[in-house]
């Protein structure tokens, strides 16, 4: 037998020996598998009772639950930025005005297309409401209003809630409201376009 005959019926031999499915014939249960191994029958374990996965434990009561010593709060868990603000009319926009309008009236496109008017967040009741409240009815809902907590992260609802505020000093600011180096802007004529 010449040499490379011989080194490929050694290579043939190593690549069918490679070939063993020791894996994939592996004793195993599939999921919800009776079992006789444990005593209740089952081939899955339960979960240890309150366990949480990596990561989610959620500790913080401020940011993840809108309170602070078990009371709805009124301060923010970050900083409100320009950035959160846009974020947070972004969101507003996409989740929350179909229902409650752009301003917040609660005039939104369901409510022309017949549903139930949710309250205007203009309201003496949601105007003196602790920001905590927001996020707590995004989070869990609140009447007709089903929860967001699945649709709209944490940090989102932190800024919508930025946002709701921002809307209600809208419809009751004065001009003590705005920075002295910007009123002349007020009574500026808007800018016209070009033709």
């Amino acid at each position: 037998m010449s040499r490379s005959a011989l080194l490929l019926i050694v290579a043939g031999c190593v690549s069918l020996a490679a070939c063993r499915q020791d894996m994939h014939d592996a004793p195993r249960y599939e999921p919800l598998e009776a079992s006789t191994f444990f005593t209740d029958g089952r081939g899955s374990r339960m979960l240890v009772a309150n366990t949480v996965a990596r990561g989610l434990l959620r500790e913080d009561d401020h940011l993840y639950r809108g309170k602070i010593d078990g009371e709805l709060t009124d301060i923010f868990p970050m900083p409100v930025t320009a950035e959160v603000m846009a974020r947070g009319q972004e969101r507003f926009n996409v989740f929350c005005s179909p229902c409650h309008g752009r301003t917040g009236q609660g005039n939104g496109m369901v409510v022309q297309r017949g549903f139930r008017a949710p309250p205007s967040y203009h309201e003496a009741r949601l105007r003196d409401a602790p920001v905590g409240y927001f996020f707590d009815v995004m989070t869990h809902g609140f009447g007709a209003m089903s929860d967001y907590s699945a649709q709209v992260p944490v940090a989102d609802r932190w800024a919508i809630a930025a946002y709701i505020r921002a809307l209600q000093r809208s419809q009751r600011a004065t001009i003590d409201d705005v920075p002295a180096e910007r009123r002349a802007e007020l009574d500026a004529p808007a800018p016209q376009e070009a033709p």
